[in-house]
């Protein structure tokens, strides 16, 4: 069973820059817990006031019940994986792998037999006496994940480590790591800015914006019930449309009225309709709907996706499965209607949702 973190109240600022300010979240014992934003968010910078390499200005971080604050890096007992590998290009697998168990003075014999075990379980074994620039990017970061987990730390860190692998390999070593990481349950604190990384490996996603947290919680329910605006159209698309609401029915100003069950009570006002491509359904009988014609398509074997333009002038885009009717020509005109279950609602002014908790 790994630890547990908790994040209190912290703040880093470089000078009178302040990059995060009051920031709290608690990571549970051998969770993957992935920290999710645009360049820039402070995901990194936290990650690093987490291992040590960045000092902490305001509050505090604990490693179950010890604060660690002050600890220098070297004894918080964490491993790290990076962006760039960093593997040693003058060692040899092997004996990459068992780097940190030698400055640990771990005696020979007993670290070559750990990094033989690791190096199986993240099936690298049979390169184990090759040099780094004999291996491809996937096996030179099968390498730096054997590396960091050999020294049997309490806490994994890793800073966007697929990036620099083409989209195949990110695939295949994503679905890598998250085997490990549930096969040894260590608690891991995952750094990416690709949304479909996050949703695929973690256990929870903190999406973070301006130095601040937007929400957490399981891929699921961040995806389907965004928390804001933001959130909404950072994790997938999202269409926002302008509809005003009374009475639990949202009306979207086109003679095409839903009635909604999922809406928080009293809710009343202009407010901002987020619809998923997947969550509209096109009709060409006149049925009531939102009127839009279809400007551009293209065909992906599962689905189908349309580019509408709006009577307004909004573009929209529109996802459905396949099927044997004909695709929809450029130019067609058709009414959307939407599946009042699915969508999101926000307040127009705070951006914010006004679905309920429970829905």
């Amino acid at each position: 069973m790994g630890v547990a973190i908790h994040v209190d109240n912290v703040t880093k600022a470089y000078g009178k820059n302040i990059v995060i300010q009051g920031l709290s979240a608690e990571i549970k014992p051998g969770e993957f817990f992935t920290l999710l934003g645009p360049s820039g968010c402070g995901k990194t910078t936290l990650l690093r006031m987490i291992i040590g390499f960045n000092s902490i200005e305001g509050g505090e971080i604990r490693v179950d019940d010890k604060v660690i604050n002050n600890i220098p890096t070297n004894k918080r007992n964490m491993g790290m994986v990076f962006q760039n590998y960093a593997v040693f290009p003058h060692m040899s697998v092997r004996d990459n792998v068992a780097y940190g168990l030698k400055t640990r003075r771990v005696p020979r014999e007993e670290r070559y037999r750990r990094a033989d075990e690791i190096l199986k379980l993240v099936k690298i074994d049979q390169y184990a006496d090759r040099m780094p620039t004999q291996l491809s990017g996937g096996q030179q970061q099968r390498v730096a994940l054997a590396r960091a987990i050999v020294i049997e730390p309490e806490v994994l860190l890793m800073d966007e480590p697929l990036s620099n692998l083409d989209a195949k390999l990110r695939v295949e070593m994503r679905n890598v790591i998250k085997q490990i990481q549930h096969q040894i349950g260590i608690t891991t604190v995952y750094v990416t800015h690709d949304q479909e990384e996050a949703l695929a490996i973690s256990d929870r996603i903190a999406v973070m914006h301006g130095g601040v947290i937007q929400q957490i919680g399981t891929p699921k329910y961040i995806y389907q019930r965004p928390a804001n605006e933001f959130v909404s159209t950072f994790i997938g698309l999202s269409n926002l449309l302008d509809a005003t609401c009374s009475n639990d029915t949202l009306d979207f100003g086109c003679g095409y009225r839903v009635p909604m069950t999922t809406l928080r009570p009293g809710v009343n006002g202009p407010v901002h309709v987020a619809v998923r491509p997947e969550e509209f359904t096109i009709h060409q009988d006149g049925a009531p709907g939102i009127p839009a014609t279809v400007q551009s398509s293209v065909f992906l074997g599962m689905t189908q996706h349309y580019f509408m333009r709006l009577e307004g002038g909004k573009e929209i885009e529109v996802v459905e499965n396949s099927d044997l009717t004909d695709i929809l020509p450029d130019g067609a005109k058709v009414t959307l209607q939407i599946v009042p279950h699915k969508v999101n609602v926000f307040d127009a002014a705070s951006r914010t949702t006004l679905i309920r908790e429970e829905a």
